[in-house]
């Protein structure tokens, strides 16, 4: 259920970044970090890592894949990056940027509570994914000796 819900929360954010994909450089750059091609360079990367993780975990919420995990920990890590550097230094960031122009809120202790959560949840992912058992193509956990009569 939780990576249904990450993965609808993470699309929306995506489609709604890149409906707003000119806007995006800008609404970066108020974190003070970025500008210019650097910022237009993190927004792409991070509304694709939004999608590869988004939709992913719409598709196949079940999967215990790591590559999708990874994708939603990178994105997690660096809004929240940007965010902690930008409230700890005073920034007034009048749009996060989460949703692109879309549901606008303003940088404040609730964006970092959210993303406080984004990490916990990576975390809790990535714990799962390392622990869940390998399995072969056929449905087999890799590692186990299977004899046939």
């Amino acid at each position: 259920m939780l990576r249904i819900a990450l993965g609808a929360v993470y699309t929306a954010m995506a489609i709604g970044q890149l409906a707003s994909l000119g806007h995006m450089p800008a609404i970066l750059s108020a974190y003070g970090l970025v500008t210019e091609a650097a910022a237009t360079a993190l927004a792409v990367a991070l509304i694709t890592g939004e999608l590869v993780c988004g939709v992913w975990f719409l598709a196949r919420p079940r999967s215990k894949a790591l590559p999708p995990v990874w994708a939603f920990t990178a994105v997690s890590v660096v809004w929240s990056l940007l965010a902690v550097q930008a409230y700890a230094r005073g920034l007034a960031v009048a749009n996060c940027g989460c949703f692109g122009i879309y549901l606008a809120q303003r940088l404040s202790w609730f964006v970092l509570l959210q993303d406080s959560l984004t990490l916990l949840y990576a975390g809790l992912m990535l714990r799962a994914a390392r622990q869940a058992p390998a399995r072969h193509a056929d449905g087999v956990e890799a590692g186990r000796d299977v004899r046939i009569p």
